[in-house]
């Protein structure tokens, strides 16, 4: 995490000092469990949140006392210990530390996916405030870069915002998939503890029982999770691709806000470039990065290991941090989009009605004409106005093939703009309802 790219509620969330406030309301409320079946003393479980509930802990001295344990969980219950006095020796009675660091870390990923669902919602609120806006707005559609036929700018949007829709069902989702919690003890089997402690702490904490665990937590679980986070990401650059193709100074159909005051150049003082695309490009890339880790991180040895253990401590907070940042990037980049439709009027023009070739070879197969003499008829009509050399109506009219099939009526018929966007509504209705 840097904060160039870090939102502070995010940031929170993989703070020290949130994570040892997450490892000690697990171990308070499996201590008020064990309380309740008669393990602990009632009242050591009264005195440990009684003293420790409102208490800041010291990162530093747990760091320090990590420094001679070599061990983090350690490191923490000693400290506590130093908290709450001699009732903390029925702290953690028959866990194991995987309980407390593979149930934070699902506390930790559900909060974070809380958030993600929040940015996601904004992002999806200005698509749909920007497609009615241009529903109707003409563009050139592109196939393989090159114009093919007419879309509206309302349905680019529209397309965007059925996807960030499908984003936000799949890390509903993951979120579902990895809010559990294990206290089962050392290689999973409730020797030390009984299962009822598993599921007080489960519910207290707002997860459900991992059904059965090795000695951790599944991660096949978390390898949906990131996963998941990995789409959402190459869904973030594929929009912020398509701003920066229809922000080159050739095409200019669209471009980010330019503020007062931006500078784009060092160099060059007219220069305003999509640079709010490109870092989203970047960070969409740091994002997918860690999937293949969460997908290797499944692989551990018999009842556990800690293989996965580095990866996560890193991946975890970045993956979850950066994909917030862009989220919220991107949704202010619509909701400030500037849009062009005089461009995209004159770039729908600029190869001389070619867009509606397809029309044309449509209506001649309709009078009578084969497919392939259809096709051959249209495209050398076609081939001398992608040079340069006239208009595409004008030539067909000249062409007295074309002419044994279709009226000078008729052929201009299939240059009808609105034709293509007869079934815009129903298109919209599909994405957004009746709304």
């Amino acid at each position: 995490m840097i904060p160039r790219y870090t939102r502070p509620e995010m940031a929170s969330i993989w703070e020290p000092q949130t994570r040892f406030k997450i490892w000690f309301e697990i171990e308070a409320h499996a201590a008020d469990a064990l309380a309740e079946l008669g393990t602990i003393p009632k009242e050591a479980a009264r005195t440990v949140w009684a003293k420790a509930k409102d208490a800041t802990f010291d990162v530093a001295r747990i760091d320090e006392i990590e420094r001679e344990t070599k061990h983090d969980v350690i490191a923490f219950l000693t400290h506590l210990a130093e908290i709450v006095g001699p009732e903390a020796r029925f702290v953690h009675q028959g866990m194991t530390s995987s309980d407390v660091l593979d149930t934070c870390l699902n506390v930790q990923l559900t909060r974070a996916a809380d958030l993600l669902l929040a940015d996601l919602d904004k992002v999806l609120a200005a698509l749909k405030k920007r497609a009615f806006e241009h529903k109707m707005t003409p563009t050139i559609g592109r196939s393989h870069g090159i114009h093919a036929e007419p879309v509206t700018f309302g349905l680019k949007l529209a397309y965007a915002y059925a996807e960030f829709s499908r984003a936000r069902e799949r890390l509903i989702a993951a979120r579902k998939e990895v809010a559990t919690c294990a206290i089962s003890g050392a290689v999973g089997t409730f020797a030390q503890i009984d299962p009822r402690v598993e599921q007080h702490v489960a519910k207290a904490m707002g997860l459900v029982p991992e059904p059965i665990s090795t000695q951790v937590i599944p991660r096949d679980r978390h390898a949906m999770y990131f996963s998941t986070l990995g789409v959402i990401a190459s869904s973030v650059e594929r929009f912020a691709v398509e701003i920066r193709h229809m922000q080159r100074t050739e095409v200019l159909e669209a471009e980010e806000f330019f503020s007062e005051g931006q500078k784009g150049s060092s160099a060059m003082p007219h220069k305003r470039n999509p640079v709010l695309s490109e870092n989203l490009t970047g960070l969409s890339r740091l994002v997918r990065a860690y999937v293949t880790p969460a997908l290797e991180n499944v692989v551990l040895w018999h009842e556990r290991d800690i293989s996965h253990s580095s990866a996560e401590r890193m991946m975890a907070p970045d993956a979850t941090v950066t994909l917030d940042f862009a989220l919220v990037r991107l949704a202010g980049l619509i909701d400030k989009l500037l849009v062009y439709p005089a461009n995209m009027q004159k770039n729908l023009d600029r190869l001389g009605g070619l867009v509606h070739s397809q029309r044309v070879l449509l209506a001649l197969t309709q009078k009578g004409a084969s497919r392939e003499d259809a096709y051959k008829l249209v495209q050398r009509n076609a081939m001398p106005v992608w040079r340069g050399e006239g208009d595409f109506l004008q030539l067909l009219k000249k062409d007295a093939e074309v002419k044994k099939y279709l009226t000078d009526a008729e052929i201009e018929e299939q240059f009808d703009l609105g034709y293509h966007f007869k079934h815009v509504d129903t298109i919209f209705k599909r994405v957004f309802g009746e709304s």
